[in-house]
């Protein structure tokens, strides 16, 4: 805004005062005109300002207000204001002035958030500057020059009023060679509140402190004996370590009136961290030690202390996504028997590792919306009291204020109702200290108002922060909630705000699904994914049942299930079906280590024989199935009943089938694995067999032959001697020997049947063949 240039001469502060607030007046019509920026009606779209090269008017110089103390100042405190004054815009700045300006208290809720949003300067809504002599001179401002600024004013000289909650400004004003009169130039707004009466009835406040990390292990474990655990990354190292997020939330949370929301897999993550651990590379057999062990303990030791005295609530077993098992994993068959588990598992591990007893009966939809069939889902579980937000379960009717948290929904449960502006004031980037210093005067000015709504009627407020706070937004949250110091609240824990009597007159009505925001609808797990979460719990049950240690395979591949269904992959779509198919590549890998060995053809000689099937174990524990054979030419080749075969690990067995054949020729023979529950385990294997059988007709006629053939040379052998005898007889002296010769030659040549003119065949011992068959009898 234009302002009169200062009169030559003129040095009292009271008519340099004068001047600037008749200047005010005079242009206050074309400011408000131009440079009053009205908020836009509800589902309204504002048109986007014309692109400008430089800042100008009143948004010439960005002022940042990074700190302010006393955030809640009482009557004798000093307010202390600290910035930066920058200069955006085309020209040098000059005789310029930092000053803090004080508006009316504000009327509601709403007109903190219609100031919040305001940009621009307003003479008859930013009040007027205190005394000349609190103002910090800057002097000449060049272009783009940033000078840091301490404003620090007695909070008499405010002259605050009544309790209530203050707009402030701190404005630079100056003026440039083109407008050389004094003008605002750039001003900050924030709020200050102002009590210094008690409240007749403290707001009961509960903030939520949540621990919840993303995934960091894997189902892959160590093949030792301990299992060593296999993590994606070492990323959870860094947020345990001091100054990282998690360390933060325990280190600010301890000294504070909060109730701890934890994420059960968080805990047992680190505590699997508190040994030795892997961290994969880029292959699975590529892993590294983790080094996270020191940081681990001290986490979780620190942890421990910390939520002694506090009430403790457990999510489900990584805090599956309600939402998304309401929409589109509830058809799919057993996905809500994983939220049943989550939920089991959740008591137990948080008691094992911090040694107290959490509250299990709370469920935490994302964001706090809910519908109908999200109540549904939460409540079979087990859980009777959901955690929503008032911008899910919306009032409807005509309170002028907040009312209690807790309502009742129907069926024995209890909504919650999280305070949407409270829960969400520290969502933005708090890494800014001016970003940070405006959060906690606007949720510091948000929940006094809340109070001073209904000053004599107390009631139950409930703050559910993001899920994930980064270690800045904690260190704003606990800031803001330290500053509170019972002014006009006091600590409730959650299991106090959900037995709170609910304000007759609130909504209670649970939204439609159709009223689910869709940019939250767009988020969620795809129904395919469930589907593929049950191919994995399918896979897991049936390689289950031939295990002997079944903890070593169960325990990994279970958790690693309702890790696939957390919450926090709503922002990384990519990872979470990563994550699902790894956890489906690794168990598939494990399940065909058991495995039959591939056969070849086999030929069986002979009605009866034995077929060797081999069964194969390269897992590291002993497995017992049942192996089937089966003809698939059960009139060519019948085989043996079904046996149970037990595999040690690391070994192969071999298990013999006998087989009966009753016709020569191929037969096809398949051998399949089964679990002792009759499924199907693995493929199946095929091979050919070829029977080659040999009856007792064709084997007599063969012993005949042979037999008749050995006679043969026998009659040749003697028939020959007899020629060589005879010849032999001219020889006076030798007739006697020849005639005995040729009496043996005859009985020999008696041996031999079917010569008539040979004497009858000997009957006496020396017969081979009695029966006249041919065939030899073998005793």
């Amino acid at each position: 805004m234009a302002e009169p240039a200062e009169l030559k001469g003129t040095t009292s502060a009271r008519a340099r005062r004068w001047l600037r607030r008749t200047a005010a007046l005079l242009t206050a019509a074309p400011l408000l005109a131009g440079v009053l920026q009205i908020p836009a009606a509800p589902g309204a779209h504002a048109q986007p300002a014309p692109t400008q090269a430089k800042a100008s008017g009143s948004r010439t110089v960005d002022v940042s207000v990074d700190s302010l103390t006393p955030t809640i100042p009482s009557k004798g405190d000093t307010l202390t204001v600290r910035g930066t004054v920058t200069n955006r815009g085309d020209s040098t700045i000059n005789t310029s002035y930092v000053g803090l300006r004080v508006g009316q208290p504000m009327n509601g809720r709403n007109d903190i958030d219609t100031v919040a949003k305001r940009k621009g300067y307003s003479p008859t809504l930013d009040g007027t500057e205190v005394a000349e002599k609190y103002e910090q001179k800057i002097g000449k401002l060049p272009v783009g020059i940033s000078r840091d600024f301490t404003l620090s004013i007695p909070v008499k000289e405010l002259h605050l009023g009544a309790n209530g909650v203050y707009q402030i400004g701190v404005s630079l004003t100056g003026q440039t060679k083109s407008r050389p009169w004094p003008q605002v130039m750039g001003i900050q707004r924030t709020f200050l509140p102002w009590q210094q009466t008690a409240a007749p009835k403290k707001s009961k406040l509960t903030y939520l402190w949540p621990l919840i990390s993303t995934t960091h292990l894997t189902a892959r474990t160590g093949a030792d004996e301990q299992q060593t655990p296999i993590f994606q990354n070492d990323d959870l190292a860094a947020e345990l370590a001091p100054g990282g997020r998690l360390q933060q939330m325990v280190a600010l949370g301890k000294n504070l009136p909060v109730t701890w929301v934890i994420d059960p897999d968080l805990l047992a993550t680190v505590e699997a961290m508190t040994k030795r651990y892997e961290v994969q590379g880029q292959t699975d057999e590529d892993t590294t030690e983790g080094r996270g062990q020191a940081v681990a303990m001290q986490w979780l030791n620190d942890l421990e202390q910390a939520v002694q005295g506090h009430q403790v609530v457990a999510l489900p077993f990584a805090d599956p996504d309600l939402a998304s098992l309401a929409h589109r994993g509830k058809n799919v068959t057993g996905a809500l028997s994983h939220l049943q588990s989550a939920t089991a598992l959740a008591s137990t591990t948080v008691d094992t590792i911090l040694h107290v007893k959490p509250r299990t009966d709370f469920a935490w939809p994302v964001n706090g919306a809910i519908d109908s069939s999200i109540v549904d889902v939460a409540t079979s579980a087990g859980a009777h009291n959901i955690i929503a937000r008032s911008d899910s379960l919306r009032e409807t009717g005509d309170l002028q204020y907040t009312p209690t948290a807790a309502r009742q929904i129907g069926g024995g449960n209890t909504a919650v109702v999280a305070d949407a502006r409270l829960s969400t004031a520290f969502t933005g980037d708090m890494t800014r200290a001016e970003n940070a210093t405006l959060a906690i005067q606007r949720f510091l000015a948000q929940s006094q108002m809340l109070t001073l709504q209904a000053p004599d009627k107390q009631r139950s407020v409930v703050v559910a922060p993001q899920r994930m706070p980064t270690a800045t937004q904690a260190q704003a949250m606990a800031a803001a909630l330290g500053a509170l110091s019972g002014r006009w609240t006091q600590p409730a824990s959650l299991g106090e705000a959900a037995k709170a009597q609910p304000d007759p007159r609130a909504t209670q009505r649970v939204p439609a699904a159709r009223s689910y925001p869709a940019a939250l609808r767009r988020q969620e797990l795809p129904t395919d994914g469930f589907r593929k979460i049950q191919q994995t719990q399918s896979t897991l049950d049936k390689f289950e049942v031939i295990l002997t240690a079944k903890g070593r395979v169960v325990t990994p591949f279970g958790t690693a299930i309702m890790r696939e269904m957390s919450t926090s992959w709503r922002t990384d779509p990519r990872g979470s079906a990563g994550f699902r198919d790894s956890v489906q590549a690794y168990l598939q890998g494990l399940t065909e280590k058991v495995r039959l060995v591939k056969k070849t053809d086999v030929t069986l000689s002979g009605r009866s024989a034995t077929i060797p099937v081999t069964v194969q174990n390269n897992l590291l524990q002993p497995v017992e199935l049942r192996l089937v054979l089966r003809s698939q030419q059960g009139n060519r080749l019948a085989v043996s009943d079904p046996q149970v075969v037990t595999v040690q690990g690391g070994h192969t067995q071999s298990v013999k089938f006998g087989t009966t054949a009753n016709a020569n020729g191929r037969a096809w023979v398949t051998a399949q694995l089964y679990t002792v529950d009759d499924q199907a385990y693995g493929p199946e294997m095929s091979f050919k067999v070829n029977v080659t059988e040999i009856t007792s007709t064709v084997i007599l006629v063969i012993a005949g032959g042979v037999l008749l053939l050995v006679l043969a040379g026998i009659r040749i052998y003697l028939q020959r001697k007899r020629s060589a005898a005879r010849s032999g007889e001219d020889g006076a002296g030798n007739s006697e020997k020849q005639d005995g010769e040729a009496a043996e030659g005859e009985r020999a040549h008696a041996l031999v049947p079917g010569q008539p003119s040979d004497p009858a065949p000997d009957t006496g011992s020396q017969s081979a063949d009695p029966s006249g068959s041919g065939e030899k009898v073998e005793r």
